[in-house]
């Protein structure tokens, strides 16, 4: 018998914990994505159906749902707990490999069907601490609170919008042709690999946000907590996977030798390496393919829920694939539909496809989708190809032409900020 109090049907129903659409300064204005696509009817129409496929899909929330992600964080403890025990018989090569390998999985599940996904509040409903996305921690060195910031809402309600969703190319790779280019973006390619080993870090130093401290944006005290937070995670990290089970191994040390520890040592190493990489590949494959649109923020302001939803579409990337390749990716190989409806459990993005689809039919518009193989090299030529210099100078970050464009446009920005704040008076 359960020790979990059954689940009532419609206990979903009032769930809402979806990005907002982008509002301006000038009220007045309205927003002009879309409109290649679709009239200002036809969007609010495409809004409306889909606001229709959410409602139905939460109605429908309930036991189901409970028992998938308890079931699925089951797994991955057995997971971890099988792969600790694999990595302490190094004097046995095939349960030490199968130990790295479950650890990896248990790593995966962790940051991906579970972590990602509670964190987004996409099980608050149920009530249960367990899930909560308020309190979950994951397994990564990126604290729950600086990510949910950034990713939940920065990356979530500003999708692909240039100067404001900070998660086009991370601060560190050009993706995009509006994207100013540096010399630095000539390693894009060597570059997105390292990050690719070294994901979780950088993830948790995208937290920080040092270029917005740097920029004035963020208060001191405000990145000095942030700062604190990271440093506190890292050392937690730290000690679990790279000193508390190495000292623990030292244990083994009589009856296999004195290298037992650098064994175990090295096991969380490819563990942690085997979780970074299939992350990155996931993310990357759902964000950064070819045909992924980005927009400029003066055209995404004060649009409509319909605009809202029409740019997720538009800035995201499927990947196909089987159920338990879905299930290991957290369903984010349904990266459209989980930009649609990030805080609706994502175990249900199968059967919402279905309603997207349709409707991408019906309004003929573009659902970008393809097998891992396909997006990854269609990551790859992205980057290879905007590595390159431009010709165009206004593309050069640092030429003379590129800062007198940035320096208009702060200009710009800062006179329309003074009109509203006079008009207001």
């Amino acid at each position: 018998m359960s020790k979990h109090a059954p689940i009532a049907p419609r206990t979903a129903s009032d769930h809402d914990q979806a990005p907002q659409p982008l509002v301006g300064t000038d009220t007045e204005k309205r927003a002009t994505i879309g409109l290649d696509l679709m009239t200002y009817e036809q969007l609010d129409e495409f809004g409306a159906e889909l606001d229709a496929v959410r409602q139905r899909v939460l109605d429908d929330l309930g036991q189901k749902d409970a028992d998938y992600i308890r079931w699925v964080i089951k797994v991955q403890r057995a997971a971890e707990v099988l792969g600790r025990i694999g990595i302490f018989m190094p004097f046995f090569w095939p349960a030490f490999v199968a130990g790295i390998a479950l650890l990896g999985l248990a790593k995966i599940l962790d940051n991906m069907e579970i972590g990602h996904n509670v964190m987004h509040g996409q099980y608050d409903w149920m009530n249960d601490p367990m899930v909560n996305g308020a309190k979950y921690e994951w397994d990564n060195v990126a604290p729950a609170q600086d990510w949910k910031h950034g990713h939940n809402f920065i990356h979530h309600t500003y999708t692909n919008i240039h100067g404001m969703d900070r998660d086009i190319g991370y601060n560190l790779l050009r993706i995009d042709p509006d994207q100013p280019w540096y010399a630095t973006h000539r390693f894009n390619l060597p570059l997105a690999t390292v990050l690719m080993f070294l994901f979780e870090w950088g993830v948790m130093y995208h937290g920080v946000e040092l270029d917005q401290y740097l920029q004035g944006k963020m208060s001191k005290a405000e990145f000095a907590a942030r700062k604190k937070r990271a440093a506190q995670k890292i050392r937690r990290q730290v000690f679990k996977d790279y000193l508390a089970w190495p000292i623990a191994a030292l244990a083994l040390v009589p009856v296999v030798g004195w290298w037992a520890p650098l064994a175990v040592l090295g096991a969380n190493v490819a563990a942690n390496i085997i979780r970074n990489i299939w992350t990155f590949l996931i993310i990357f494959c759902g964000h950064f393919p070819a045909q992924v649109q980005t927009f400029a923020e003066e055209d995404a302001q004060n649009e409509s829920r319909g605009q809202w939803y029409l740019r997720q579409l538009l800035g995201s990337a499927n990947i196909s694939g089987h159920a338990p390749f879905h299930v290991l990716t957290g369903n984010l190989s349904y990266q459209i539909e989980h930009h649609l409806f990030p805080d609706i459990p994502a175990r249900r993005y199968p059967e919402v496809a279905v309603d997207v689809r349709r409707l991408v039919e019906k309004y003929d518009l573009q659902y970008n989708t393809g097998r891992l193989s396909r997006q990854l090299l269609s990551v790859a030529h992205q980057l290879a190809t905007y590595g390159a210099k431009p010709d165009d100078p206004y593309k050069i970050g640092n030429s003379p032409e590129s800062k007198a464009r940035r320096r208009a446009k702060r200009e710009a920005a800062r006179a329309e900020a003074e009109r509203a704040e006079h008009l207001v008076a």
